[in-house]
């Protein structure tokens, strides 16, 4: 149905999402031709508030976009200078050798945050449009099938369906190429792969992210040092790990990670962290700290043969969206930027072609596709548990990438076991000193939804939780979200399932491991969602 009420704009290149991706592609594009006329939308209440990693940063892109970042004042500033790697036991850390892929020489310890604002900065220096608080919600086709653009939400819906007093339409932005860099698993990029199968003959996989900030004992911090570990609390059938990350200022960046692939459907990553950070080694350095931020997301771990066709007619995906991350570096920013830049480069040849296929032969003949050519099959390897995992990486760090084959990935969520054939793991109680519950972890993240709009997490058919998974998988939504929106509830004698989208952090775990994939994650009205602070 054509819309008659929504305000329509023109650019050369809209950009959908302000991380570091879009906004290095937004840059470029203007350094390569200022009269580019660039949108940027954000779904963000500002640049910067969705923005969540680790993070270590690799300053090789940068250096391609911007030489003089440091003259410019960007917020890198914490060098690495001391690179650990353990494995734990249930009460040890044995001291491993740090993997070459994972060693940090010239890295940085920073705020993904703090570096896209400042990147939007010099990019509206160099006259890109961003709109923060403006969520694409839909994308905009012509008569042929080509992208033409995207519309953003209506603002001002109610859960009943009425327009409010407050009621905005949505605005309708055509541009000659569409640039999607939502991050990983974006609601419209799902919709961009499925319909031009960009992903004939593979998968992706992820896993879940948690992170949280804390202002530790001067005693106890180094700053520089860089922690990553592997081993307990997991099981050896389930991939992940954790960092610990010592930032300026007492500051220090502690995470853990969780592959959405795990079997268990009784696992709760959020549970797997608390655990984690009463182990020796993580609690004597929290201790006496204070916990100050928390955030989770998803994260795209499938490398280069989880990647799809980056082209299409009318546009071109980077970034997480199209899953450029490093998992053996535990690294993706660095990637992220580069594909933004090999993005802009081939609009700008091919801007009012029907599709930049140049981008897919720069990314070919570029760093960053021998970078993920070389640790293309270290993530599958661990399907076969963390011992053979350990050994297959090995291998492939040593040259075994040289030998032609690339494993596939299978979808997260077939991977889950029945609940009668799984045992439900020991989760200690919160003691509100190093571990917590996850509703005073949302409230760390500065989430916010207006309670009254439509739930943004849509259920294709709202009786498969009870009726489906819960005899199957005793309803695993309850544990693998972070953030408590899932619930099964007694009301009245009888099971419920209960949503709280208010509650959302959009990492977007939902969408990726329910079983049913009976979950659509999709963006909220403006500019809802965490609110990160020097995450």
């Amino acid at each position: 149905m054509i819309r008659t009420d929504r305000e329509s704009m023109h650019y050369d290149v809209v950009i959908v999402g302000g991380g570091p991706a879009g906004l290095s592609c937004a840059i470029r594009l203007k350094q390569i031709n200022s009269d580019i006329k660039v949108c940027l939308l954000e779904k963000g209440a500002e640049i910067g508030a969705h923005s969540l990693s680790g993070a270590v940063f690799e300053p090789r892109g940068l250096d391609e976009l911007i030489p003089d970042w440091k003259e410019k004042g960007a917020p890198i500033t914490c060098q690495v200078t001391e690179d650990q790697f353990l494995f734990l036991t249930a009460q040890t850390a044995i001291s491993l050798p740090t993997p070459f892929q994972m060693r940090n020489d010239g890295n940085y310890i920073i705020s993904l945050g703090a570096l896209v604002k400042w990147l939007a900065g010099q990019a509206e220096a160099l006259g890109v449009e961003i709109y923060p608080g403006f969520a694409a919600s839909e994308i905009l086709y012509d008569q042929n099938g080509r992208v033409k653009g995207v519309a953003t939400g209506d603002v001002g819906i109610s859960k009943s369906g009425e327009k409010t007093a407050s009621y905005q339409p949505g605005l309708e932005l055509y541009a000659k190429q569409t640039v999607f860099a939502e991050g990983c698993h974006g609601s419209l990029t799902k919709e961009i792969i499925q319909k031009f199968n960009l992903r004939p003959n593979g998968n992706q996989t992820y896993a879940l992210g948690i992170k949280e900030i804390w202002e530790i004992k001067p005693e106890n911090h180094v700053q520089g040092r860089v922690i990553h570990t592997i081993g307990w609390p997991l099981d050896h059938l389930t991939y992940g790990g954790s960092w610990a990350y010592h930032m300026e200022d007492n500051l220090v960046s502690i995470g853990f990670v969780v592959g959405l692939d795990y079997q268990n459907p009784y696992l709760s990553p959020f549970e797997e962290m608390q655990r984690h950070k009463l182990h020796p080694a993580i609690s004597k350095i929290l201790q006496g700290g204070k916990r100050i931020s928390y955030g989770a997301r998803a994260l795209v771990e499938g490398g280069l043969s989880g990647l799809p066709r980056l082209t299409f007619p009318g546009g071109v995906l980077t970034g997480d969206s199209a899953g450029f991350l490093n998992v053996a570096k535990i690294k993706g920013n660095h990637a992220a930027i580069k594909s933004g830049l090999l993005a802009a480069e081939a609009i700008t040849e091919q801007l009012d072609k029907n599709e930049c296929t140049s981008y897919q032969d720069k990314f070919k003949t570029s760093w960053l596709y021998d970078e993920l050519y070389k640790v293309r099959n270290i993530r599958q390897g661990f399907r076969w548990g963390r011992y053979i995992g350990l050994i297959h990486a090995g291998f492939q760090m040593i040259g075994g990438w040289r030998i032609p084959y690339t494993l596939k990935h299978h979808p997260d969520y077939e991977t889950l076991q029945l609940a009668k054939d799984s045992n439900p793991p020991v989760y200690p109680k919160q003691d509100g000193v190093l571990t917590f519950d996850r509703l005073s972890s949302v409230f760390l993240s500065n989430t916010n939804h207006d309670e009254d709009q439509p739930s943004h997490l849509k259920l294709k058919d709202s009786s498969i939780p009870l009726s489906v998974n819960l005899p199957k998988w005793a309803e695993p939504a309850q544990r693998y979200c972070p953030a408590g929106v899932y619930e099964i509830v007694e009301e009245n004698n009888e099971k419920q399932f209960r949503i709280n989208p208010q509650n959302c952090v959009h990492c977007k775990t939902c969408d990726i491991k329910d079983p049913s994939q009976n979950i659509n994650w999709t963006p909220p009205q403006g500019g809802g969602g965490p609110n990160y602070t020097g995450m």
